[in-house]
Protein backbone atom coordinates (compact mmCIF):
# COMPACT_ATOMS: atom_id res chain seq x y z
CA UNK A 1 0.00 0.00 0.00
CA UNK A 2 2.09 2.44 -0.65
CA UNK A 3 -0.44 5.99 -1.29
CA UNK A 4 -0.18 7.48 2.24
CA UNK A 5 -3.62 8.78 2.14
CA UNK A 6 -4.64 4.83 1.40
CA UNK A 7 -2.74 3.80 4.58
CA UNK A 8 -4.31 6.08 6.59
CA UNK A 9 -7.86 5.73 5.50
CA UNK A 10 -6.43 1.72 6.34
CA UNK A 11 -5.32 2.78 9.55
CA UNK A 12 -8.65 4.68 10.73
CA UNK A 13 -10.85 1.66 9.16
CA UNK A 14 -9.19 -1.17 11.29
CA UNK A 15 -9.19 1.28 14.46
CA UNK A 16 -12.96 1.18 13.75
CA UNK A 17 -13.48 -2.45 13.18
CA UNK A 18 -11.21 -3.03 16.37
CA UNK A 19 -12.84 -0.83 18.82
CA UNK A 20 -16.04 -2.46 17.67
CA UNK A 21 -14.81 -6.11 18.25
CA UNK A 22 -13.36 -4.77 21.18
CA UNK A 23 -17.29 -3.86 22.67
CA UNK A 24 -18.55 -7.03 21.19
CA UNK A 25 -20.66 -4.99 18.75
CA UNK A 26 -22.06 -5.70 15.25
CA UNK A 27 -22.65 -2.88 12.93
CA UNK A 28 -26.09 -2.62 13.39
CA UNK A 29 -25.45 -1.71 16.79
CA UNK A 30 -22.83 1.08 16.05
CA UNK A 31 -26.13 2.41 13.55
CA UNK A 32 -28.12 2.34 16.47
CA UNK A 33 -25.90 4.21 18.83
CA UNK A 34 -24.42 6.71 16.54
CA UNK A 35 -26.62 7.38 13.22
CA UNK A 36 -23.64 5.90 11.19
CA UNK A 37 -25.19 4.06 8.35
CA UNK A 38 -23.99 0.24 8.69
CA UNK A 39 -23.51 0.69 4.36
CA UNK A 40 -21.16 3.43 5.17
CA UNK A 41 -19.37 1.71 8.24
CA UNK A 42 -18.64 -1.33 6.50
CA UNK A 43 -16.84 0.99 3.60
CA UNK A 44 -15.05 2.93 6.18
CA UNK A 45 -13.94 -0.44 7.69
CA UNK A 46 -13.23 -1.32 3.94
CA UNK A 47 -11.13 1.30 3.32
CA UNK A 48 -13.37 2.25 0.80
CA UNK A 49 -14.96 5.38 2.01
CA UNK A 50 -14.18 8.97 2.84
CA UNK A 51 -14.41 9.64 6.10
CA UNK A 52 -15.50 13.58 7.32
CA UNK A 53 -14.70 15.02 10.61
CA UNK A 54 -18.24 14.94 11.59
CA UNK A 55 -18.31 10.86 11.11
CA UNK A 56 -15.39 10.34 13.20
CA UNK A 57 -16.87 12.43 15.67
CA UNK A 58 -19.54 10.75 16.14
CA UNK A 59 -17.56 7.09 16.46
CA UNK A 60 -15.27 8.46 19.00
CA UNK A 61 -18.06 9.82 20.82
CA UNK A 62 -19.14 6.15 21.13
CA UNK A 63 -16.36 4.71 21.81
CA UNK A 64 -14.57 6.74 24.03
CA UNK A 65 -11.44 8.09 22.50
CA UNK A 66 -10.42 11.82 20.95
CA UNK A 67 -11.22 12.17 16.78
CA UNK A 68 -7.26 12.30 16.39
CA UNK A 69 -6.75 8.58 18.10
CA UNK A 70 -7.98 7.33 14.36
CA UNK A 71 -5.13 9.39 12.86
CA UNK A 72 -2.04 8.12 15.65
CA UNK A 73 0.54 6.29 15.16
CA UNK A 74 2.83 6.09 18.14
CA UNK A 75 0.84 8.48 20.17
CA UNK A 76 3.05 9.63 23.34
CA UNK A 77 2.38 10.84 27.16
CA UNK A 78 4.27 14.02 27.08
CA UNK A 79 3.30 17.12 28.02
CA UNK A 80 4.48 18.92 25.11
CA UNK A 81 4.43 17.81 21.63
CA UNK A 82 5.36 19.21 18.36
CA UNK A 83 3.81 18.51 14.83
CA UNK A 84 5.91 19.36 12.44
CA UNK A 85 4.36 21.04 8.83
CA UNK A 86 5.89 18.11 7.14
CA UNK A 87 4.03 15.79 10.12
CA UNK A 88 0.52 16.72 9.46
CA UNK A 89 -1.72 13.92 8.61
CA UNK A 90 -4.00 14.83 5.50
CA UNK A 91 -7.40 13.36 4.47
CA UNK A 92 -8.57 14.62 1.08
CA UNK A 93 -11.42 12.32 -0.40
CA UNK A 94 -13.27 15.26 -2.29
CA UNK A 95 -12.44 13.15 -5.73
CA UNK A 96 -14.79 10.39 -4.57
CA UNK A 97 -17.13 12.28 -2.60
CA UNK A 98 -20.74 10.76 -2.63
CA UNK A 99 -23.61 13.10 -2.81
CA UNK A 100 -24.64 13.85 1.39
CA UNK A 101 -20.97 13.93 2.24
CA UNK A 102 -18.76 16.92 3.45
CA UNK A 103 -16.03 17.74 0.98
CA UNK A 104 -13.69 19.16 3.34
CA UNK A 105 -10.17 18.62 2.88
CA UNK A 106 -8.45 18.42 6.69
CA UNK A 107 -5.15 18.02 8.17
CA UNK A 108 -5.34 16.45 11.79
CA UNK A 109 -2.68 18.61 13.67
CA UNK A 110 -2.39 17.36 17.40
CA UNK A 111 -1.59 13.59 16.45
CA UNK A 112 1.12 13.13 18.42
CA UNK A 113 -0.45 13.59 22.03
CA UNK A 114 -2.69 10.82 23.50
CA UNK A 115 -5.41 11.45 25.81
CA UNK A 116 -6.24 15.27 25.04
CA UNK A 117 -9.47 17.34 25.37
CA UNK A 118 -8.90 18.51 21.99
CA UNK A 119 -8.33 17.95 18.24
CA UNK A 120 -6.93 20.39 16.52
CA UNK A 121 -7.46 20.55 12.60
CA UNK A 122 -6.50 22.83 9.30
CA UNK A 123 -9.95 22.94 7.31
CA UNK A 124 -10.08 23.77 3.42
CA UNK A 125 -14.12 24.62 2.86
CA UNK A 126 -14.76 24.33 -1.07
CA UNK A 127 -16.87 26.75 -2.60
CA UNK A 128 -20.35 25.31 -3.38
CA UNK A 129 -23.88 26.48 -3.64
CA UNK A 130 -26.38 25.87 -0.37
CA UNK A 131 -28.42 22.95 -1.72
CA UNK A 132 -24.91 21.27 -1.44
CA UNK A 133 -24.45 22.14 2.25
CA UNK A 134 -24.36 19.40 4.77
CA UNK A 135 -25.39 19.98 7.93
CA UNK A 136 -24.01 18.05 10.89
CA UNK A 137 -24.51 17.49 15.01
CA UNK A 138 -22.51 16.00 17.52
CA UNK A 139 -21.76 16.61 21.16
CA UNK A 140 -18.77 19.31 22.24
CA UNK A 141 -17.89 22.61 21.27
CA UNK A 142 -15.66 24.12 18.34
CA UNK A 143 -13.72 26.56 17.74
CA UNK A 144 -13.18 28.05 14.26
CA UNK A 145 -10.59 30.64 12.85
CA UNK A 146 -10.57 31.99 9.27
CA UNK A 147 -6.61 31.63 7.73
CA UNK A 148 -8.07 33.14 4.19
CA UNK A 149 -10.83 32.98 2.31
CA UNK A 150 -14.81 33.78 2.98
CA UNK A 151 -16.60 31.23 4.34
CA UNK A 152 -20.78 31.13 5.74
CA UNK A 153 -21.65 29.45 8.45
CA UNK A 154 -25.35 28.40 9.02
CA UNK A 155 -27.80 27.03 11.30
CA UNK A 156 -31.22 26.61 11.07
CA UNK A 157 -32.04 30.23 12.92
CA UNK A 158 -28.69 31.77 11.74
CA UNK A 159 -25.97 32.70 9.25
CA UNK A 160 -22.99 34.41 10.03
CA UNK A 161 -20.16 35.42 6.68
CA UNK A 162 -16.87 35.12 8.51
CA UNK A 163 -13.94 36.43 6.44
CA UNK A 164 -10.09 36.12 6.58
CA UNK A 165 -9.23 36.59 10.81
CA UNK A 166 -13.08 36.50 11.96
CA UNK A 167 -13.46 33.55 14.36
CA UNK A 168 -15.97 31.59 16.04
CA UNK A 169 -16.84 29.58 18.64
CA UNK A 170 -20.35 27.79 18.90
CA UNK A 171 -21.92 24.43 20.81
CA UNK A 172 -21.65 21.51 17.79
CA UNK A 173 -25.01 20.43 19.23
CA UNK A 174 -26.41 22.57 16.99
CA UNK A 175 -27.38 21.07 13.49
CA UNK A 176 -24.93 23.27 11.56
CA UNK A 177 -23.22 23.47 8.11
CA UNK A 178 -19.98 25.63 6.59
CA UNK A 179 -19.46 26.98 3.07
CA UNK A 180 -16.46 28.76 1.11
CA UNK A 181 -17.97 31.47 -0.97
CA UNK A 182 -16.13 33.69 -3.68
CA UNK A 183 -13.99 32.31 -6.10
CA UNK A 184 -11.83 30.12 -3.87
CA UNK A 185 -11.97 27.98 -1.31
CA UNK A 186 -11.41 28.85 2.50
CA UNK A 187 -9.22 27.36 5.08
CA UNK A 188 -9.25 28.09 8.43
CA UNK A 189 -8.01 26.76 11.97
CA UNK A 190 -10.76 24.01 13.82
CA UNK A 191 -10.15 23.22 16.87
CA UNK A 192 -13.01 20.51 18.84
CA UNK A 193 -13.55 19.92 22.14
CA UNK A 194 -14.71 16.40 22.02
CA UNK A 195 -16.73 16.53 25.96
CA UNK A 196 -17.02 12.81 26.06
CA UNK A 197 -15.12 11.70 29.18
CA UNK A 198 -12.55 9.07 28.07
CA UNK A 199 -11.74 7.55 31.06
CA UNK A 200 -15.27 5.96 30.72
CA UNK A 201 -14.45 4.10 27.88
CA UNK A 202 -17.28 5.22 26.05
CA UNK A 203 -20.03 2.18 25.22
CA UNK A 204 -20.64 -0.44 27.78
Amino acid sequence: MSDPLEKIASGIGEKIKSLREKHKLSSSDITAITGVSKELLGKIEKFDASVSVATLLKLANAFGVGVAYFFEDSPENEEITVTRSGERVKMDRRSHHRHGEIRYLYEALGTKKSDKQMDPFLVEFPVIDINEMVFVTHKGEEFLYVLEGELEFRTAGRVEILKTGDSIYFESEIEHGFRGLGHKNARAVVVVYNCTDKRSGGIK
